[in-house]
């Protein structure tokens, strides 16, 4: 039975609060809601106490969002009392910037996106966490500059021109990675760099690189020295004296968090597992053996192909650039539920871009036999991503096509560095698949459901530590992440650790023949629709047909197309 959701009228009465943002530069015709300004600063509402603050001179204004796992650290840095210290983590941030510049944020261990104001030398600051755990975006074009966590917030002061290499680049990954967004005149601050303005030079202050150690030593010592240092973040990133929720998809890489995190926490664990009904494919022996062993309070929400179809609009909402993966719903969805028992979420994100999941594998496969089958690195790349590289040249209008299809890939430097092969696809998939997908994706829609979501496997000094570690203790044959098997195999099932990885599948494929296609078709195919500017409409019609779809594949593709649709209509102008 088809599913009617997407009227004009439903659309664009979604109600999205805006965030905390500033801006910068002449703000002589300034109108907006102003907590703080001085002539060419302003802070804007929508900001709580916890986000802002002035250092102890007042030469400083720091505004961002903050959560620190090494406060006492930064405070003894500072010779200050813990018990004597009353400021937030801003106000922290603030006295250190003051000591020692934009070097601090090498001393930060947590989340963060900061804006730093100096009134004195009239130079604004914009900086981000190493691994990109929360986001940042300024505009990049006008007589004020606008600087938020949100893209939506940055609406007023950009225009409504797409970025057509990112287009491009969402066509094949299903995310935009890299600097650019969406919209052409707004981009993304990256993971371990600050952006100095007016110059609006880009300084790094972390990168992520390749530091083997202990090549001589065996899997057990290396899987100890990744447990001991799991311990360490995992308790760091539990609610004291409240109870806490995993996402707990019976993998191996949530059913480690929801293991340590039941050890280690005093206060009740939930967990909370998704299914999409009888008619598909589900995990929930897995999850449901992972929550009876480590004794969780464990919840089950089925999610329907009407979910599916009428919380999309809402989700697109609340994403700051399109995401097509089709877990975007489901993310949301389960969230409202935890809500309702918890206020921080673990999840097991990470797992696969530190320590060689099995997605790596077609790419080495590739790397043996390159020179036979003529592909080079960069082509295998967004092949493997299995989305629409190479439906471009057809799936573009021509002119767009010629506009894209000779600029630079944000992929290529990684992709040809002197890491170790498997390395370097590690780092394209923290860098920017962990940054730009995962790790927004789990910022804005646990923010939606009002939580605050962790991913302890996505910590910067697990990241580090898993670059540290021999390759062949991550991706060992055809058996994956063998380093964090061996470090969690005491506390887990022996089912678990030995089961293959399976994936969330979310069956898309099924819902577009059986349920979505007619409202598709009016998505996709309508002259007034958003991406009729791009895309070439017949090999739509094709995909909404499945005409050739011998590998199953036209359902993922047709997903990330009405996402993008969808999400061009939530955020014009």
């Amino acid at each position: 039975m088809p599913f009617n959701f997407f009227k004009k009228s439903t659309i664009s009465s979604i109600e999205v609060h805006s965030s905390w943002y500033v801006v910068w530069g002449r703000l002589n015709t300034l109108t907006a809601d102003v907590i703080w300004r001085d002539d060419q600063f302003a802070v804007i509402s929508a900001l709580t106490t916890e986000q802002f603050a002035l250092s102890p001179t007042e030469r400083f204004v720091v505004v961002g969002d903050v959560w620190l796992s090494n406060r006492l650290e930064l405070l003894q840095k500072l010779k200050v009392d813990a018990s004597s210290f009353s400021g937030n983590n801003c106000q922290l941030i603030a006295e250190l910037w003051e000591k020692f510049g934009y070097e601090c944020l090498k001393l930060l261990v947590g989340m963060f996106g900061l804006v730093i104001w100096d009134r004195q030398q009239q130079v604004l600051w914009l900086g981000r966490d190493r691994i990109g755990s929360w986001t940042l975006y300024y505009t990049n074009a006008g007589a004020i500059r606008a600087i938020a966590p949100k893209m939506r917030s940055l609406v007023p002061y950009h225009s409504g021109d797409v970025d057509l290499v990112a287009l491009r680049d969402y066509l094949c990954c299903a995310f935009v990675p890299g600097e650019r967004t969406l919209w052409q005149q707004v981009r993304e601050v990256r993971p371990g760099s600050v952006v100095q303005m007016p110059s609006e030079k880009v300084y790094t202050y972390w990168q992520l690189q390749q530091q083997i150690i202990g090549e001589n030593e065996s899997l057990v010592w290396h899987g100890d020295r990744l447990r001991s240092l799991l311990n360490q973040v995992v308790q760091e990133y539990l609610p004291q004296n409240a109870p806490v929720g995993v996402f707990l998809s019976g993998g191996l890489d949530s059913s480690s968090i929801t293991a340590l995190a039941a050890k280690f926490h005093h206060a009740p664990v939930h967990t909370y597992s998704i299914h999409f009904g009888v008619q598909c494919p589900n995990e929930l022996e897995f999850s449901s053996l992972v929550a009876e062993h480590c004794q969780t309070q464990h919840r089950i929400l089925e999610i329907t192909f009407k979910d599916m179809w009428e919380r999309l609009p809402q989700t697109m909402a609340y994403l700051d650039d399109p995401i097509g993966d089709p877990l975007t719903v489901p993310n949301l969805l389960v969230g409202r539920m935890a809500r309702e028992n918890v206020q921080v979420i673990l999840n097991g994100e990470g797992g696969d871009p530190c320590f060689g999941g099995p997605k790596n594998q077609p790419m080495l496969i590739n790397s043996l036999y390159s020179s036979i089958n003529n592909q080079d690195s960069l082509q295998a790349y967004l092949i493997a991503f299995q989305k629409c590289a190479l439906d471009l040249p057809q799936l573009l209008r021509p002119e767009v096509w010629t506009a894209v299809k000779t600029e630079s890939s944000v992929f290529s430097a990684d992709l040809n560095s002197d890491a170790s092969y498997l390395n370097r696809l590690m780092a394209l998939n923290i860098k920017f698949k962990g940054a730009d997908q995962i790790l927004t994706k789990v910022n804005n829609l646990t923010q939606a459901a009002d939580l605050h979501g962790r991913s302890p496997l996505f910590d910067q000094r697990v990241v580090d530590l898993s670059m540290q570690i021999p390759p062949e203790y991550k991706l060992s044959g055809v058996e994956e992440k063998a380093v964090l098997k061996q470090a969690v195999a005491d506390i887990l099932p022996e089912a678990i650790i030995h089961r293959p990885k399976s994936g969330m599948m979310v069956p898309v494929q099924l819902g577009f023949r059986k349920y979505w296609q007619r409202e598709a078709r009016k998505l996709l195919l309508e002259n007034k629709s958003a991406i009729a500017p791009y895309f070439n409409q017949s090999l739509l019609r094709n995909w909404l047909d499945y005409q050739g779809d011998i590998w199953g594949r036209y359902g993922v593709k047709l997903w990330l197309l009405i996402s993008l649709e969808i999400w061009l209509q939530v955020n014009k102008k």
